[in-house]
């Protein structure tokens, strides 16, 4: 076995207590448990695992971004991360929220990163830390402070001098603020591994070799900080020599080889949980059973890590996201974004996850093996035949058709697309198309704050400009990029022009049309102060083109545009010369033919009233004059006061009565809203908002709008978030709960109180609720989803009746899966031998309930 030296702390020491501890965890039957200890921990690897003092190890991480969520939600995560099985929480380091004006650097309250990697030490975790401090992310300008863009002679992540003088200054100050806190596992800290750069390697081509140059000083550089800990670089395959490539993909038990270095391990960064999603984006989502095939999958070609991108999303607050990306990040993540959890993803994983730990000895120091068992079917075997550990992963990779298949002389049915996971090597302890986990329904509900002083009032003092006020003055239009600094998403571009009589259309039919080309992404439009219309771009395609109808008039005209950036391209080559805002004006229709205004001069106004006078704050909201509002008015603040909602339950705004805009709560940004523009499926992509209530007072909360085009605030509703519908769906041919299983000795048994090993459904309310109603019950062949269930023909009626007697009142409940136990018929055609269930959990007492 070749372990690698390079990552070793070196010290004489410390390398002789890793000597000795490899040869004690390679011994017969050694059981060596890493643990902390102030003086630091070796970290080195191998091709099966990292390991620490020479103990192999398996790692499941989540990702989990600290200004994604605030401060007092940190713990709740980390917590229900490690409840879901994870040991590892990932984390990229945010560039341009720590320093977003040169010099000027900000760790405080959402951006304390020393204190989220501590959190996780409390909750005695590991950590990886990925630190770009390029990152990507779907966060605005991919994390790369805007300044950075007035560097003179930059480009960004090449071979350029200035650009990797301000890298180097900046890693080099996280590196520091991480070792004072003796936050790397070299000093008795969580973090185990580093990541420079991210997904470079389509960079590299686009850059030649200069990219080549590049990278290898990105890792010479990284490394040269003495972290003890080994570097990784994520989808790069050419990762210099002493740095570990990694994978970052949805199933990289597939796609990905590994390193070409054959000492290195297998370690996958990014496992894609959902998709992230940008306004226009219809409704997506990844189950749980193909996001457990491909992490069992991954770790039967012998994989060590695997890290779930995103294990909980959260929010991109205020400004923070890239162009086109929404305020919800992958709330399609096993926590969604409130934080609660998404069933049955979190608990399929969960019970992966643990199936997983049963076969650790074997997977680490088995002897892997592959064998066919039929077209598209094989077994992946890690052994110690000497010690009788055993592992097999029996998978069926055929997309449409079930399979029986038969490893050492015993019939195994695999379902579709799924593994079977086979701790002993002869029993069933988890199947990834088998859910044994509950499932739930996010339900919303009405608070009674949204009617409580629904008061309503405006400040309409946004005026359409002219060019004569503007103090920014060019012959063409500028780059909004380039205006607003990244301070703000608006710029006015206006101008004026003259018109005689005979310009004016003589036809009747013809209309004069304005005609605006945009590098992106939004716009509205007017012409002598009126309204003419919106435009917009998309994530696929910015640029876009504004053609309305206007009126014009003898004599002189304005023209004004109120361009909208939604957000900083966030990846690419070149990104220091990408552009956003108006480009080329003209108007046709006029009797004189197109009449070209894009080098007619042009009025440059940055920002709104309304942001400079910071109206959105406390402090700033007496600076304007407030009236009574009125519906459907483009460029216009509104604001109304209202009460935190009782309760624990997250808090939401129902934002679907809106158009376009940025919204503020007590201050904070909560992010920006679009409406208007509606997906494939005729709906907006968002229009529910979360509000964490660490943003909220108990009393007079300020809700402040900016609206660009046209809503109704009165109709905004102040909402709650519940998942207290819960639900299970399973048959009995599953296999029984994971957690009937527990190793003893070595070897695989059931657990003393595991009952008959058949498969079982339990219920589960959240803390403090109990099950109040059986909403739903039926054995035989039901269909559905949870919160949506129907009987089918094998229906047994007193389905319902045997779930009542045994879950009402309680927190926790567990049922049998037997056609005996609910009066269903074995042999009806059609049965699937499903028991669906659907309960309501709640804190009213069972007496209240009935």
């Amino acid at each position: 076995m070749h372990v690698d030296m390079s990552h070793r702390v070196r010290l004489a020491a410390a390398a002789l207590v890793a000597v000795a501890a490899l040869a004690l965890a390679l011994a017969p039957g050694a059981a060596a448990k890493w643990q902390r200890t102030r003086n630091g921990t070796v970290v080195s690897y191998d091709r099966r695992s990292l390991m620490f003092d020479g103990h192999r190890e398996i790692f499941l991480s989540g990702s989990i971004h600290y200004p994604r969520s605030p401060p007092d939600m940190w713990p709740e995560l980390i917590a229900k991360a490690k409840e879901g099985g994870l040991n590892t929480i990932e984390t990229y380091v945010f560039w341009n929220i720590h320093e977003p004006e040169k010099g000027e650097f900000n760790f405080e309250g959402q951006n304390d990163v020393v204190r989220f990697f501590q959190l996780i030490q409390e909750h005695d975790m590991y950590a990886m830390v990925r630190l770009g401090p390029f990152i990507q992310a779907e966060w605005n300008h991919g994390g790369l402070p805007y300044w950075l863009r007035e560097i003179p002679d930059i480009v960004f992540r090449t071979n350029n001098e200035p650009y990797k003088m301000h890298m180097e200054t900046f890693v080099k100050i996280i590196i520091k603020r991480l070792k004072d806190a003796n936050l790397f596992a070299s000093q008795g800290g969580p973090i185990i591994l580093a990541q420079i750069e991210n997904e470079y390697q389509h960079m590299e081509a686009a850059f030649k070799d200069e990219g080549t140059k590049y990278i290898n000083w990105a890792a010479k550089m990284a490394i040269s900080t003495n972290i003890g800990i080994p570097w990784i670089m994520c989808k790069q395959t050419k990762a210099p020599s002493d740095v570990i490539p990694t994978c970052n993909g949805r199933n990289c038990g597939d796609t990905w080889p590994g390193p070409t270095n054959k000492s290195m391990p297998l370690l996958w960064t990014e496992n894609w949980t959902a998709q992230y999603r940008v306004f226009g984006d219809p409704p997506s989502q990844r189950s749980a059973e193909d996001i457990a095939f491909a992490v069992a999958r991954f770790f039967s070609v012998g994989g060590t890590l695997a890290n779930y991108y995103m294990y909980h999303g959260g929010t991109n607050f205020g400004r923070t996201s890239a162009a086109f990306v929404m305020p919800k990040y992958y709330d399609e993540a096993p926590l969604d974004e409130f934080g609660l959890y998404k069933e049955p993803k979190w608990g399929h994983l969960r019970d992966l996850h643990q199936a997983l730990k049963l076969c650790k000895k074997a997977l680490l120091w088995g002897t892997p093996s592959t064998e066919k068992l039929g077209k598209q079917l094989e077994a992946r075997v890690f052994e110690m035949p000497e010690q009788k550990v055993c592992v097999a992963f029996l998978s069926n990779h055929n997309t449409k058709d079930d399979a029986t298949m038969t490893f050492r002389g015993r019939p195994y049915f695999v379902p579709r697309h799924s593994i079977s996971v086979l701790a002993d090597c002869e029993t069933v302890v988890f199947g990834t198309q088998h859910v044994n986990a509950q499932h739930n329904q996010r339900t919303f509900h009405f608070a009674d704050q949204t009617a409580q002083n629904n008061v309503w009032e405006m400040f309409d003092g946004e005026n359409v400009p002219k060019y004569k006020q503007a103090k920014i003055r060019l012959r063409k239009a500028g780059d909004l990029y380039n205006l607003t600094k990244d301070k703000t998403d608006y710029v006015w571009y206006t101008s004026s022009f003259k018109l005689e009589a005979d310009d004016m259309p003589i036809r009747s039919d013809i209309k004069t049309v304005l005609e605006v080309n945009s590098h992106g992404h939004a716009s509205v439009a007017f012409v002598n102060n009126k309204f003419v219309g919106c435009g917009h771009g998309t994530k696929m395609n910015k640029a876009f083109t504004l053609e309305k109808p206007m009126d014009l008039k003898k004599g002189v005209n304005h023209v004004a545009v109120l361009a909208s950036s939604m957000g900083m391209t966030d990846s690419g080559a070149y990104m220091e010369h990408r552009l956003a805002g108006v480009d080329r004006v003209q108007i046709t229709g006029l009797n004189a033919g197109t009449l070209d205004l894009t080098n007619n001069g042009w009025g440059h106004i940055v920002g709104l009233v309304g942001e400079r006078k910071q109206i959105y704050t406390d402090k700033g909201m007496g600076s304007v004059t407030w009236k009574p509002a009125m519906n459907d008015r483009p460029l216009t603040w509104y604001k109304r006061h209202f009460d935190m909602p009782s309760g624990e339950d997250p808090v939401v705004l129902d934002m679907s009565t809106m158009g376009k805009g940025m919204m503020f709560v007590n201050g904070q940004g909560i992010g920006r809203y679009w409406i208007s523009y509606k997906h494939a499926l005729g709906r907006p992509s968002q229009q529910l908002y979360h509000v964490p209530r660490s943003f909220l007072r108990q009393k007079d909360n300020m809700l402040v709008l900016f609206e660009e085009e046209f809503g109704r605030p009165d109709a905004i509703m102040i909402l709650t978030v519940k998942r207290d519908n819960i639900c299970t769906f399973i048959s009995e041919r599953n296999p029984a709960h994971i957690m009937s299983w527990e190793r003893k000795d070595s070897q695989i048994t059931a657990k003393a109180n595991a009952d008959d090993l058949r498969a079982r459904a339990a219920l589960a309310c959240p803390p403090k609720k109990l099950i109040q109603q059986v909403v739903f019950a039926s054995y035989g062949n039901p269909a559905g989803i949870c919160g949506n269930y129907t009987v089918g023909s094998c229906h047994t009626p007193r389905a319902k009746e045997v779930v009542e007697k045994a879950c009402l009142g309680k927190r926790v409940c567990t049922l049998p899966v037997a056609a005996d136990v609910y009066g269903g018929d074995a042999n009806c055609s059609g049965t699937t031998a499903t028991l669906a269930v659907q309960a309501k959990c709640s804190k009213r007492s069972p007496s209240a309930a009935q």
